[in-house]
């Protein structure tokens, strides 16, 4: 008797199809995302950063570079959420830098410090997450969902960033 099994290939599957256009999808959304990050003025945000005074967490300037980014026409839903992924970036980057900087200036207090720093730092990132993630839920259904989620990711990397300067008793 005859199988009646279709033979595969192996890697591929019956929604190829599928796959091809998802992937397609997501070189479009890179590709638009790629030109509002080039809209995105990081020395804006460099300088946002540079001219908070020590104590401030929410500067009137955080969310100005991605508000420039969507006035030259990334202003649908998508494009305001790449602007405000592409000034996360930003900040992302300086958190980067200023915890590295705070770890050093740590070990010179105390040498167990830094690792108290990572646990806390681990802690952070797993809060953060999981708040904008519930910000997300919230705004199930909604196209708005995705801005909510990314100006939640880059309103608390902003915060944290410059948390981790103050730490350093500047």
């Amino acid at each position: 008797m005859p199988s009646t099994r279709r033979a595969r290939i192996v890697g591929s599957n019956e929604n190829e199809g599928d796959t091809t256009m998802r992937l397609l999808l997501v070189l479009a959304m890179t590709c638009a995302g790629a030109a509002a990050a080039q809209q995105v003025d990081g020395n804006a945000v460099r300088s946002c950063f540079a001219n908070t005074p020590i104590g401030e967490t929410t500067p009137d300037c955080l969310g100005a570079a991605s508000n420039a980014c969507q006035d030259q026409g990334f202003d649908t839903t998508q494009g305001i959420t790449q602007c405000i992924q592409a000034e996360t970036a930003v900040w992302d980057d300086l958190l980067n830098a200023e915890y590295k900087s705070t770890r050093a200036a740590l070990a010179d207090q105390d040498a167990a410090l830094p690792d108290t720093l990572l646990t806390a730092q681990r802690a952070w990132i797993a809060f953060r997450d999981a708040e904008c993630a519930l910000d997300y839920a919230r705004w199930q259904g909604g196209s708005i969902r995705s801005v909510v989620f990314a100006n939640c990711m880059m309103v608390m990397t902003a915060r944290r960033t410059l948390e981790l300067r103050d730490m350093k008793g500047n």
